[in-house]
């Protein structure tokens, strides 16, 4: 017998992209639902041309609390999370008929094995550990190939920027605590190869929004740890840390081989920290 999947999206002013998202599930997606957060656009009508079952929930500033509200929303044995201005790329599509259908995907490139693997270290070095050691898979991480004005980004510690998207139902869930977490997982979690093609920053003026969002709530988990407002942080957030993290991201990890825009991407990703710490310092 076949198992359902159940592709699930949290929404909020997204008619730019959601056609396409999900136009790239229609062929393997059994139920799509869709939780907006009472967009001003055409979000949900689009959303219901394509089949959507659509419900309205307020804005929360921790978006991954409609996220949560999508997910428990789903019937099928298995859930797709997706955002709105993400793709599921073929390959992508025949590695989730696979996990659907009770097999396992194999990763046949040795290099994107060690780098998947690496992600994930990183990750939990970060977060703590995922999952379990042992028992059956219950979840994969998918990477997702970042597009930067027009152009993706494989370099400046970008890629794989893997995420836990595919998950069996009752077996993952979001701490709802930050905005970059990963789902926690009760098993096992693996690896598909197909990427997610990731759409955030088609333009610099999307690119900006989503800075200010991010920083906003970094200047908020700044407030919440009560971090010192003195000259030597102030100096640390301003100077020391965008400075160390454009050397890692332009000269480290090679953002320089994506050109023009992997220096752009390096220097304002740089930018965040003291843009966040200054709005905490001005926050009242």
């Amino acid at each position: 017998m076949t198992n359902k999947l159940s592709v699930v999206l949290a929404t909020r002013n997204e008619e730019k992209n959601i056609e396409k998202c999900l136009n790239s599930v229609k062929t393997i997606a059994d139920e799509i639902i869709v939780v907006d957060e009472y967009s001003m656009d055409k979000t949900r009508e689009i959303a219901q041309k394509l089949g959507a079952k659509v419900y309205l929930e307020k804005h929360h500033e921790i978006f991954h609390i409609t996220k949560q509200i999508a997910l428990d929303k789903a019937s099928g044995d298995w859930i797709l999370q997706l955002d709105a201005d993400e793709e599921v790329t073929p390959m992508l599509v025949g590695e989730i008929k696979l996990v659907i259908n009770g097999r396992t995907p194999v990763i046949h490139d040795g290099r994107k094995r060690k780098l998947f693997a690496r992600h994930q270290r990183l990750i939990e070095m970060r977060d703590g550990k995922i999952g379990k050691d042992e028992g059956e898979i219950v979840a994969y991480f998918i990477p997702r190939k970042n597009m930067f004005l027009g152009s993706p980004l494989i370099h400046a510690g970008v890629y794989p920027d893997g995420v836990i998207r595919l998950v069996k139902r009752g077996k993952g869930r979001f701490p709802q605590k930050s905005v970059h977490e990963q789902m926690v997982i009760d098993g096992k979690v693996s690896w598909v190869s197909g990427d997610l093609e990731h759409n955030d920053s088609p333009n610099l003026k999307r690119y900006f929004e989503r800075l200010n969002r991010y920083t906003d709530l970094h200047a908020e988990e700044l407030r919440q740890k009560k971090a010192p407002k003195n000259i030597l942080y102030f100096i640390y957030y301003s100077l020391f840390k965008p400075f160390f993290v454009f050397i890692k991201l332009f000269v480290y990890n090679k953002g320089f081989l994506d050109g023009i825009g992997g220096f752009f991407w390096s220097l304002f990703s740089s930018w965040h920290y003291p843009i966040a710490y200054f709005k905490y310092l001005t926050k009242r």
